[in-house]
């Protein structure tokens, strides 16, 4: 049996994987994905100036109205659509989708779609 600190060292291998390969600019910033047990959080980041330009989770007073429970997926869609509103707001289109190391499975998924459904396109 896999613990815990050895599934989470597992993802950072891959998500050190992925960070080599992809990379958020000024003109497509990369969207973030951050899962926990409990809630689900979401960054838009340009990493050449090293900013965080919006950022939701299921810990922000829009979502916590809207869902029940914050760790299942469609709290995940909520934040999707969250920091997909967000994002159009500041004027940000096109991203680039940075899983996290995790799956595109469930919760990730989710958010991925409820932040296309706001008009994201990656």
């Amino acid at each position: 049996m896999i613990k815990f600190q050895d599934k989470n060292k597992i993802r950072l291998r891959k998500h050190t994987r992925v960070r080599r390969k992809i990379s958020g600019t000024a003109e497509r910033p990369r969207l973030c994905v951050f899962r926990s047990a409990k809630h689900i959080y979401a960054q838009v980041i340009d990493d050449v100036s090293g900013q965080t330009l919006v950022a939701a989770s299921t810990l922000d007073e829009a979502i916590k109205g809207k869902v029940d429970y914050s760790g299942n997926r469609n709290a995940a869609r909520e934040v999707g659509k969250l920091i997909g509103e967000k994002a159009i707001d500041k004027g940000i289109k096109n991203v680039v989708f940075d899983r996290g190391g995790y799956l595109y499975h469930g919760r990730v998924q989710e958010l991925a779609d409820g932040a296309r459904e706001a008009g994201l396109e990656f």
